[in-house]
């Protein structure tokens, strides 16, 4: 019975892979609501950029996944502490993976570029475009957030999380869930700049923590906050395991 069902699977993705091969859309619609029908190219391009993602992570042993703010809003300082950290880090034989856009990611790809190390970018394609920065040795741009999440998710052995708006934010509650929850090994998980974290940290634990009990005080050990470059390479390089 199982072995019917294994090859009834295989069988239709097969199928499903050739039909979306096939059927691919050059102006690929949105999906805005629950689709009516299975749409093959949908799934076929899914699976593609899971391939491609993977493929190209698989490059690079080491590495360092650095976020932040996509803008140029935050103090100088932000940014140059980004570059310095990156350009450590990569000295040091670290990969740096960002999102391969503007602001803090450009910060930390430059760093990584001008010290010779890999840069790597992992962009979103979105209706408003966002341009690839000039300091990429290596890049692909994602369709879906979720592809993007999961390529992210497993790139890095340490993640880093400078200010940011949404996308900083999520990705950084994406990693904590999943090391919270024991679905990614433990990593470090580094928050840059005590002024811009402290009152989202203070909230974890007065409401999270101290009020609701939504989480265990163990959690909030998941996570470690820095407010300097010596501070945060040496944190790194101390809790780094490959």
């Amino acid at each position: 019975m199982n072995d019917d069902l294994t090859r009834d699977t295989a069988a239709r993705l097969i199928q499903t892979i050739h039909d979306g091969r096939a059927t691919m859309p050059e102006d690929k619609p949105l999906l805005v609501c629950k689709p009516n029908k299975i749409e093959s190219w949908r799934i076929f391009k899914i699976m593609s950029e899971f391939v491609e993602g993977f493929d190209l992570l698989r490059r690079y042993g080491l590495a360092a996944s650095i976020f932040g703010s996509t803008r140029a809003t935050l103090e100088h300082q932000t940014y140059k502490d980004a570059t310095e950290l990156a350009s450590r880090l990569s000295r040091k034989g670290f990969a740096i993976i960002t999102g391969g856009a503007a602001g803090v990611m450009r910060a930390a790809n430059e760093g990584a570029y001008e010290a010779g190390g890999a840069s790597v970018g992992l962009n979103i394609n979105l209706p408003e475009a966002q341009d690839y920065n000039n300091y990429l040795t290596d890049r692909f741009g994602f369709d879906h957030f979720f592809v993007r999440k999961v390529m992210l998710t497993y790139a890095s052995e340490v993640y880093i999380y400078f200010p940011g708006g949404f996308g900083t934010l999520d990705e950084f509650f994406e990693i904590l869930t999943l090391v919270q929850t024991k679905k990614i090994r433990k990593v470090p998980i580094v928050l840059y700049g005590k002024e811009y974290w402290e009152p989202l940290l203070a909230f974890i634990e007065t409401k999270l923590y101290a009020e609701h009990q939504a989480i265990d005080k163990g959690d909030m050990e998941l996570y470690r906050l820095v407010d300097s470059v010596d501070e945060a390479y040496d944190y790194i390089i101390a809790n780094v395991s490959c």
